[in-house]
């Protein structure tokens, strides 16, 4: 018996009907999601931002987005390392988010001229940081009084060596950032919201209101489904390194030390004048099982359907952030 379980995660999972399982709702308390959204609010983000997967920003052409309200273009340079700078050419203003790559230089289509790395008077780059699943500009302009930028971002966990594979999928969504983190910081929706992805989820532990750092992050056991009664049962902890993040990392069970980041970037006010947030949302998983190296040689295939999961997910999350904003929008 010990040996057919090592050989595949997948259980026969005891799944009540959805209106059968334990409600959730005496636990889920308004104040506790509150108090754990607001302190991962106050955390100092050092003018990092998520700006998009790594492999969206290439050398060939600018990849455009607003940040913060701001205007961003990035770009890799013939080494692939990335560049950053605002999305307005200074000469005449023209939009730089289609500007073609040449000799390291974005091109500005309407006069041609180039902004390299160095920058040039009136347009001067941003600081960048590539993670190598994720690529991150620094907005100094961004940072509240007394916030100092630092020389990387608040990075969260992620699994041990080069073994791991990575998508990342993008939602936006009319609300805010504190939105986001209020859906991730609330574990106990996942089984009744998402019944088609989740089951037997129980939240084991969950922080207190003035509870240090160390301790503030909610510990959650739940059953990933795949097919039917199967799912592959884990435990995961939910923490927040920075303002806009929450990780999900499994601590124990298949995939330990796999993670899934949302990323919550805000944009700008849309036509309405509501706000506007990109829920950016990198999977990076891990197995030490042998037949997991595999993974990379299918990585390409393989990508486009995890986050198009993901962004299934998300179509019942966003509207879980937006809901939260109308109504706070309507007081």
């Amino acid at each position: 018996m010990e040996q057919r379980q090592a050989r595949t995660p997948l259980r026969r999972l005891r799944i009540p009907p959805w209106a059968e399982q334990e409600p959730s709702w005496r636990d889920a308390s308004p104040a506790l999601i509150r108090a754990a959204t607001q302190r991962a609010a106050a955390r100092p983000s050092g003018g990092w931002f998520v700006l998009a997967g790594s492999r969206e920003v290439r050398g060939d052409r600018a990849y455009g987005r607003v940040v913060a309200g701001r205007e961003v273009v990035a770009w890799r340079d013939s080494t692939g390392a990335l560049h950053a700078g605002p999305g307005a050419c200074p000469h005449l203003g023209a939009a730089l988010c289609d500007a073609p790559v040449h000799d390291d230089a974005l091109v500005c289509r309407w006069h041609g001229m180039p902004l390299g790395p160095g920058g040039r008077p009136g347009w001067a780059t941003f600081p960048t940081f590539d993670d190598g699943v994720l690529a991150w500009v620094r907005l100094d302009s961004t940072l509240p009084d007394g916030e100092q930028p630092t020389e990387r971002p608040f990075l969260g966990p992620r699994p041990p060596g080069a073994g791991a594979f990575d998508a990342v999928a993008t939602v936006i969504g009319r609300c805010e950032p504190t939105d986001v983190l209020a859906n991730r910081l609330d574990p106990w929706h996942g089984a009744w919201f998402h019944p088609y992805s989740f089951a037997t989820l129980r939240v084991l532990s969950a922080p207190r209101a003035n509870c240090p750092p160390a301790e503030d992050r909610f510990l959650v056991e739940v059953a990933f489904k795949v097919a039917g009664p199967f799912g592959v049962p884990v435990h995961a902890e939910f923490s927040c390194p920075d303002p806009r993040t929450v990780t999900m990392e499994i601590v124990d069970g298949e995939g330990t030390g796999s993670v899934v980041e949302t990323h919550a970037t805000p944009l700008r006010p849309g036509p309405d004048g509501a706000a506007r947030t990109a829920v950016i949302e990198a999977v990076v998983a891990y197995s030490e099982r042998p037949g997991f190296a595999h993974t990379k040689k299918v990585a390409a295939a393989l990508r486009p359907l995890v986050a198009s999961t993901a962004k299934r997910l998300w179509r019942d999350d966003i509207a879980y952030a937006e809901r939260r904003y109308a109504l706070r929008a309507d007081r």
